[in-house]
């Protein structure tokens, strides 16, 4: 079953909406890509080669045309929301294995464009994320600034060589120092939220652009941080030294990139307006519950991944009432 949304929208254009959507990410990776490195832009060329390499040997293999797909840009989009979710210093195999993962197991296998029921970016996230956690948690620390490690990168050392120029990201800080019986209080200092601030305000540029452009709805961003926001308020009133506010899980980790990008997919998300509130609240407590009670210290591609699952009996009971008539009853 193909899913109508205002992305595949005819008189639009497929490749237009999804070139909104990648001018739209362009403040968001410059940002990063000044905080943590030219990794990122690796990450992007390693990435959109892959997808649109595997995609044209998916397309192939199943008789479609090739040239036709890859000018729709979904292909380099989904590659480039996984390459900006990725640690800017992974061995160079391993964003090539997640892309792959998520063009030929999370698109093309299930049909394409319009037919995957999950998020292929988050797919591909999570599969490296299970797989290599080690190397999944490396991120470059504010003194390895336009610092590349290449012999890493190409196989030539191991994860040892990096522990000079790499730290934790604040969800781990954060989850490590709870576990330790540390109070966040304690945990404030080790917290440099203004590099946060100024990357979500990059990716806030590029939601507000995409909804100028009426690309994305306000629906799902709003409710998945409404989502997150009520559980962490009511959890910080009740204990603010073990459980952090609102505003360190709206800035830190992926909350406003997940929120503007991620979960706003219109394939795998909810297609009613009542739909797309109950699908970003669901994302949103998820986000919440996995970082605060679950295994890992972010938790927006499992969260997103869990709802997508929803998704069909979300809408069934949802459904857009057509004017002039009575609401539809579902069995």
């Amino acid at each position: 079953m193909i899913i109508s949304s205002p992305w595949l929208h005819k008189k639009r254009g497929v490749d237009a909406v999804m070139r909104d959507v990648l001018l739209a990410l362009i403040p968001g990776a410059a940002v990063s890509s000044v905080l943590h490195g030219p990794g990122i832009l690796w990450n992007l060329l390693l990435c959109v080669g892959t997808a649109l390499a595997s995609e044209a040997i998916l397309l192939h293999m199943r008789g479609r045309p090739v040239r036709r797909h890859l000018r729709d840009l979904s292909g380099t989009l989904t590659a480039a929301l996984l390459a900006l979710a990725l640690p800017p210093w992974l061995p160079w195999w391993q964003p090539v294995l997640g892309t792959v993962f998520a063009i030929v197991m999370g698109k093309q296998l299930f049909g394409g464009l319009g037919y995957n029921p999950f998020n292929p970016a988050m797919l591909g996230y999570v599969v490296l994320l299970i797989s290599l956690p080690v190397n999944m948690s490396v991120w470059p620390g504010h003194e390895a600034h336009g610092f590349m490690p290449w012999p890493y990168v190409f196989g030539q050392s191991g994860v040892e060589s990096l522990d000079g120029f790499s730290g934790a990201t604040p969800l781990d800080t954060i989850r490590t120092g709870l576990s330790q019986q540390l109070t966040l209080t304690e945990l404030a200092p080790s917290l440099e939220s203004h590099h946060h601030l100024l990357l979500a305000l990059g990716w806030l540029a590029g939601g507000a652009y995409l909804l100028w452009r009426r690309v994305i709805s306000w629906r799902i961003p709003v409710a998945m941080l409404v989502g997150m926001a009520i559980p962490a308020m009511i959890f910080s009133i009740i204990d603010p030294d073990r459980y952090a506010g609102v505003g360190f899980h709206w800035l830190y980790g992926a909350s406003i990139f997940g929120a503007l990008f991620i979960a706003t997919d219109p394939v795998s998300g909810s297609t009613t307006p009542r739909g797309r509130l109950i699908y970003g609240l669901g994302i949103g407590f998820l986000t919440w519950l996995i970082r605060t009670f679950g295994g890992y210290p972010d938790g927006v591609a499992f969260a997103v991944l869990l709802m997508n699952i929803c998704v069909p009996l979300i809408d069934q009971y949802t459904p857009t009432r057509v004017y002039g008539t009575r609401p539809r009853k579902t069995s």
